[in-house]
């Protein structure tokens, strides 16, 4: 699997603060077949950051599961702007309202500027839910995309 890496690190997240949410991303992904990916970048290119979530989604291949259970967690820092995007077989198990309340709770930290926090917490509940609807099975299991945090420009 090919690691994707659009431009400079940005400086929304210290060192630390990524390598947090990376140990997240791997501590979730251990429990469940599903996969998580944060890409983070300064400004979002479209007007709804849907859009350039689900761009970003199609780009790292995050539908190319077995499973179809990939979940983007999308941040465009300096417009602001955020999303949670799940495949539809996460989708249809939980619903529009799931990502709703979490993108509420990831923008509650945003708000305080406790970026590296509002992501961890998301993540570990989304790791949470996907490992009661898909739970990790060690015989077939695999790790399907890189954990890394993406940054783009």
């Amino acid at each position: 699997m090919a690691f994707f890496a659009f431009g400079k690190k940005a400086q929304f997240l210290s060192a630390d603060e990524a390598e947090r949410v990376v140990q997240t991303i791997r501590e979730a992904e251990m429990k469940t077949s599903g996969e998580i990916r944060v890409f983070i970048e300064s400004r979002c290119r479209f007007v709804n950051p849907l859009d350039r979530a689900a761009e970003i989604f199609w780009r790292l291949k995050m539908d190319h599961t077995e499973e179809r259970n990939g979940v983007l967690v999308y941040v465009a820092y300096k417009d602001h702007q955020t999303a949670i995007l799940g495949d539809e077989g996460i989708h249809k198990l939980v619903g529009s309202e799931f990502w709703q309340v979490h993108m509420g709770r990831l923008l509650n930290y945003f708000k305080t500027n406790d970026y590296a926090t509002g992501l961890q917490l998301v993540v570990h509940d989304i790791g949470e839910v996907m490992k009661e609807k898909f739970p990790y099975k060690s015989t077939t299991d695999k790790n399907e995309l890189p954990d890394d945090i993406v940054f783009g420009r």
